[in-house]
Protein backbone atom coordinates (compact mmCIF):
# COMPACT_ATOMS: atom_id res chain seq x y z
CA UNK A 1 0.00 0.00 0.00
CA UNK A 2 1.12 3.26 -0.76
CA UNK A 3 1.66 6.19 1.60
CA UNK A 4 -0.43 8.73 -0.08
CA UNK A 5 0.16 11.21 2.52
CA UNK A 6 3.61 10.78 2.65
CA UNK A 7 3.78 11.09 -1.34
CA UNK A 8 2.06 14.84 -0.83
CA UNK A 9 4.28 15.84 1.43
CA UNK A 10 6.87 14.91 -0.28
CA UNK A 11 5.83 16.42 -3.26
CA UNK A 12 5.23 19.83 -1.72
CA UNK A 13 8.54 19.76 0.06
CA UNK A 14 10.19 18.73 -3.10
CA UNK A 15 8.08 20.63 -6.53
CA UNK A 16 6.77 22.96 -4.80
CA UNK A 17 9.54 24.47 -1.63
CA UNK A 18 12.95 22.85 -2.95
CA UNK A 19 12.52 23.33 -6.89
CA UNK A 20 13.36 19.42 -7.75
CA UNK A 21 11.73 19.02 -10.74
CA UNK A 22 12.57 15.64 -10.68
CA UNK A 23 10.63 14.72 -8.02
CA UNK A 24 7.50 15.91 -10.02
CA UNK A 25 8.74 12.90 -13.00
CA UNK A 26 8.24 10.66 -10.43
CA UNK A 27 5.00 11.19 -8.66
CA UNK A 28 3.00 12.69 -11.33
CA UNK A 29 1.29 10.75 -13.62
CA UNK A 30 1.45 11.15 -17.54
CA UNK A 31 -2.67 11.25 -17.82
CA UNK A 32 -2.77 14.01 -14.59
CA UNK A 33 -4.75 16.94 -15.67
CA UNK A 34 -2.90 20.76 -15.49
CA UNK A 35 -2.65 24.13 -16.59
CA UNK A 36 -2.38 24.10 -20.33
CA UNK A 37 -1.57 20.05 -20.56
CA UNK A 38 -1.33 17.09 -18.59
CA UNK A 39 1.61 15.13 -16.67
CA UNK A 40 4.76 16.50 -14.97
CA UNK A 41 5.54 19.24 -17.17
CA UNK A 42 2.15 20.89 -16.98
CA UNK A 43 2.85 20.67 -12.89
CA UNK A 44 5.66 21.88 -13.64
CA UNK A 45 5.28 25.23 -16.32
CA UNK A 46 2.50 26.24 -13.02
CA UNK A 47 5.41 25.98 -10.34
CA UNK A 48 8.10 27.62 -13.24
CA UNK A 49 5.88 30.50 -13.69
CA UNK A 50 5.09 31.10 -9.72
CA UNK A 51 8.91 31.00 -8.84
CA UNK A 52 9.48 33.48 -11.51
CA UNK A 53 7.06 36.04 -10.13
CA UNK A 54 8.14 34.82 -6.31
CA UNK A 55 11.50 33.71 -6.66
CA UNK A 56 11.18 33.08 -2.33
CA UNK A 57 7.55 31.44 -2.27
CA UNK A 58 7.48 29.37 0.08
CA UNK A 59 4.58 26.39 1.22
CA UNK A 60 4.30 25.14 5.02
CA UNK A 61 1.90 22.68 5.00
CA UNK A 62 -1.32 23.43 7.92
CA UNK A 63 -3.39 20.23 7.74
CA UNK A 64 -3.52 16.83 5.49
CA UNK A 65 -5.88 14.58 5.56
CA UNK A 66 -5.33 11.15 3.83
CA UNK A 67 -8.07 8.42 2.62
CA UNK A 68 -7.31 5.38 0.84
CA UNK A 69 -6.04 6.89 -2.91
CA UNK A 70 -6.78 10.76 -2.02
CA UNK A 71 -5.69 13.67 -0.02
CA UNK A 72 -6.24 16.88 0.82
CA UNK A 73 -3.85 19.57 1.94
CA UNK A 74 -4.32 23.21 3.63
CA UNK A 75 -1.50 25.02 3.56
CA UNK A 76 -0.05 28.74 3.80
CA UNK A 77 2.50 30.25 1.43
CA UNK A 78 4.51 33.42 1.78
CA UNK A 79 6.56 35.32 -1.21
CA UNK A 80 8.20 38.38 -2.38
CA UNK A 81 6.82 39.68 -6.06
CA UNK A 82 9.96 40.01 -7.93
CA UNK A 83 8.52 39.36 -11.36
CA UNK A 84 5.63 39.83 -13.44
CA UNK A 85 2.39 38.25 -11.91
CA UNK A 86 0.08 37.91 -14.80
CA UNK A 87 -0.56 41.55 -15.60
CA UNK A 88 0.88 42.85 -11.89
CA UNK A 89 4.71 44.20 -12.78
CA UNK A 90 7.39 43.05 -10.11
CA UNK A 91 6.23 45.45 -6.52
CA UNK A 92 8.88 44.04 -4.43
CA UNK A 93 5.86 43.08 -1.99
CA UNK A 94 5.55 40.17 0.38
CA UNK A 95 2.17 38.47 -0.23
CA UNK A 96 1.01 35.92 2.03
CA UNK A 97 -2.32 33.86 1.39
CA UNK A 98 -3.72 30.30 1.64
CA UNK A 99 -5.01 27.55 -0.04
CA UNK A 100 -6.24 23.47 -0.03
CA UNK A 101 -4.89 20.98 -2.58
CA UNK A 102 -6.71 17.85 -3.50
CA UNK A 103 -4.21 14.81 -4.78
CA UNK A 104 -5.86 11.57 -6.16
CA UNK A 105 -3.27 8.67 -6.17
CA UNK A 106 -3.34 5.69 -8.61
CA UNK A 107 -2.02 2.09 -7.22
CA UNK A 108 1.74 2.79 -7.81
CA UNK A 109 2.06 6.78 -6.05
CA UNK A 110 1.50 8.84 -8.76
CA UNK A 111 -0.51 11.64 -8.72
CA UNK A 112 -3.29 11.09 -11.55
CA UNK A 113 -5.60 14.24 -10.58
CA UNK A 114 -5.16 17.48 -8.86
CA UNK A 115 -7.97 20.73 -7.69
CA UNK A 116 -6.78 23.19 -5.67
CA UNK A 117 -8.21 26.80 -4.69
CA UNK A 118 -6.42 29.35 -2.97
CA UNK A 119 -6.91 33.52 -2.03
CA UNK A 120 -6.02 34.81 -5.42
CA UNK A 121 -8.11 37.66 -4.58
CA UNK A 122 -6.10 38.64 -1.18
CA UNK A 123 -3.02 38.00 -3.19
CA UNK A 124 -3.88 40.61 -5.82
CA UNK A 125 -4.61 43.02 -3.35
CA UNK A 126 -1.43 42.72 -1.49
CA UNK A 127 0.16 43.66 -4.69
CA UNK A 128 -2.18 46.75 -4.85
CA UNK A 129 -4.29 45.80 -7.38
CA UNK A 130 -7.42 47.63 -7.20
CA UNK A 131 -10.49 45.90 -8.01
CA UNK A 132 -13.37 48.30 -9.52
CA UNK A 133 -16.87 46.59 -9.43
CA UNK A 134 -18.62 47.89 -12.75
CA UNK A 135 -20.94 50.51 -12.79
Amino acid sequence: MIDVEAAARRFIADVWNANREETAYELVAENCPGLGGTGPEAALAWHRDRRAAFPDLRYKTVEVVASGDRVAVHWRAAGTQAGQFGPVPPTGRVVSYSGASFLRFDDSGRIVDVWSVNELFQVLQQLGVEMIPPA
